[in-house]
C-alpha cells in the first residue's frame, strides 16, 4: 500500500470517449492520495466524440513528472495510430509511471506504441480487431473487464475503464479505499476483472 501522494496524466485527444475518461477521473478525483493534469499534444480545449471539450493545460513539451497515465480509447483514436507524437510521448512517459492505463480502444494506442509486446491485455469488445491488429505480440485475452499485466492495464470498453480504476486503487491504497470510493460516488463496482458480460458482442460493432 502506497501513502505517497501520486499525479495521474489524463491524457487527451480529438474524439475521445467521455465516459472512457470521465468515469475512472471520478474514482481517482475524490482521492486525497491522487492529484489529477490534463495533457494533450498540444494545450487547450479538446473535443471529445459527444461534442464536450476539456480543457488541456499541459502539452507533451512541459507535461510534468506523473506517476500514473489515463488514456481513453474512441473514434480519435484511428487518427493517433499514425500520430508519433502520441506514440513517442507514450513510449517515453510510460518507463517512469507506475501503471499506464488505457480504455477501450486506447490499448490500440499501447499496442501500436509497442508497449504492451508480450504481454497480457484486452480492448473494446464491439471494435476488438482494431487494437489486435495493432501487434500480434501481444497476448490478446477476449474475456476480460480489465487485465493487468505488470506496469500495464487495458480496460474492455467504456464504462469497463471504472472498474479498472477501482482495481488499480484497490491495488495502490488498498481494497478499503476502493469501496469507499465505490461508496462516496455510489457507484456498483463490477470487481471482477475476468467478469465480462460483453465478449459475447466481440467484433460486432463493424469497422470505425
Amino acid at each position: 500500500m502506497s501513502e505517497q501522494k501520486l499525479t495521474l496524466g489524463a491524457i487527451f485527444y480529438e474524439n475521445f470517449e467521455l465516459l472512457d475518461m470521465y468515469g475512472p477521473l471520478e474514482m481517482f478525483g475524490i482521492l486525497d492520495q491522487v492529484d489529477l493534469v490534463t495533457v494533450a499534444e498540444k494545450a487547450g480545449p479538446v473535443k471529445s466524440t459527444q461534442g464536450p471539450k476539456t480543457v488541456a493545460d499541459y502539452s507533451f513539451a512541459n507535461c510534468p513528472p506523473l506517476d500514473l497515465i489515463l488514456l481513453p480509447g474512441g473514434i480519435g483514436t484511428i487518427p493517433e495510430l499514425n500520430n508519433e507524437a502520441m506514440l513517442n510521448f507514450l513510449r517515453e512517459r510510460s518507463t517512469s509511471v507506475k501503471y499506464t492505463m488505457s480504455v477501450c480502444t486506447g490499448s490500440a494506442l499501447l499496442a501500436k506504441a509497442g508497449l504492451l509486446d508480450g504481454r497480457k491485455a484486452t480492448s473494446n469488445k464491439l471494435y476488438f480487431s482494431l487494437a489486435t491488429m495493432q501487434s500480434d505480440k501481444v497476448d490478446w485475452v477476449e474475456e476480460a473487464r480489465w487485465v493487468v499485466d505488470g506496469p500495464m492495464v487495458t480496460a474492455s470498453g467504456v464504462s469497463a475503464g471504472t472498474d479498472m480504476a477501482l482495481g488499480v486503487i484497490a491495488e495502490l491504497f488498498g481494497q478499503e479505499k476502493a469501496e469507499w470510493a465505490c461508496m462516496v460516488s455510489e457507484y456498483e463496482w463490477n470487481s471482477d476483472a475476468n467478469h465480462d458480460p460483453f465478449v459475447k458482442y466481440l467484433n460486432k460493432g463493424g469497422n470505425l
